[in-house]
């Protein structure tokens, strides 16, 4: 004799409703998030590097713990002031090269603060 505790009920499907919910949610929140910061991103697009270079010389080293313009150390807030005696207009170009041990960080900042001060001709060299 077999003994029946509960009347046995017929397995549900789970509902696909919520888990649907969701993913649309999680598809919302990462289509925004996408598009912060987009105002601050820098324009790092590749050039064949041809074209004239006039003027003196114009290299910025990157360094760990300041700048030097042309070998000659100086502090970053006078660097646009400095390079502003060397070039003729903003278009001329300013090579800018990261020494070893200098962030990433460190550059951008420079670039913000040069391309801050109207210079468009900014290369960046190993």
């Amino acid at each position: 004799m077999m003994f029946a505790f509960a009347v046995q009920r017929r397995t549900r499907r789970p509902a696909l409703t919520p888990l649907i919910d969701v993913v649309f949610l999680l598809l919302v929140f990462f289509m925004l998030a996408s598009q912060f910061g987009r105002e601050g991103a820098m324009d790092l697009s590749a050039s064949d590097g041809a074209g004239d270079y006039a003027g003196p010389p114009r290299l910025v080293a990157i360094l760990p713990d300041g700048v030097t313009l042309n070998g000659v150390a100086l502090a970053e807030a006078g660097l646009a002031d400095a390079l502003q005696d060397l070039v003729a207009s903003p278009d001329d170009a300013i090579v800018l090269q990261g020494a070893d041990g200098a962030d990433v960080q460190r550059l951008a900042d420079i670039v913000t603060d040069l391309t801050a001060a109207g210079f468009t001709r900014l290369i960046l060299v190993e």
